[in-house]
């Protein structure tokens, strides 16, 4: 059934009692929980106790109109992959890299570090990628680095 052909807008997210359309409900303060909607500041506290948040409170909002011919629900689409052979993507996990230096050498790491070594490691491949070819493998091994 169509969003639109029923004669209210959502049921409560606590009590199940139909939310009209154009009218104010209540939601949680606590942004993983938007995706519900409540009649009442009661229902809404009784879904922040249950859920145990400590610092939380409703949000007063106003359900659309019946009329308003947006789209209820925003479709999210992934970008197609691009090709990353040129791309300036970091290739180091920088936290990682980070620590290993701050443990061992006992000194810190500028952020200009993860773009170079990210070139250096791209390199790196392009050569160990020929050697697979080179022996007509499509599978990139540890021997060929």
């Amino acid at each position: 059934m169509d969003n639109l052909d029923k004669n209210y807008w959502r049921k409560c997210g606590a009590c199940k009692k139909e939310i009209n359309w154009s009218t104010k409900y209540y939601q949680c303060s606590i942004s993983s929980c938007k995706k519900f909607a409540y009649c009442s500041v009661d229902c809404c506290g009784q879904h922040q106790t249950v859920m145990n948040h400590k610092s939380s409170w409703a949000e007063e909002n106003t359900s659309p109109s019946k009329d308003d011919t947006g789209p209820s629900r925003r479709l999210i689409t992934s970008k197609k992959p691009t090709n990353s052979a040129n791309s300036d993507d970091i290739l180091i996990v920088a936290s990682k890299l980070k620590k290993y230096i701050k443990d061992k050498y006992d000194i810190n790491t500028s952020a200009n570090v993860m773009p170079k070594l990210s070139i250096l490691v791209r390199h790196l491949c392009d050569e160990a990628v020929s050697n697979a070819r080179q022996e007509g493998r499509k599978t990139l091994m540890d021997r060929d680095f």
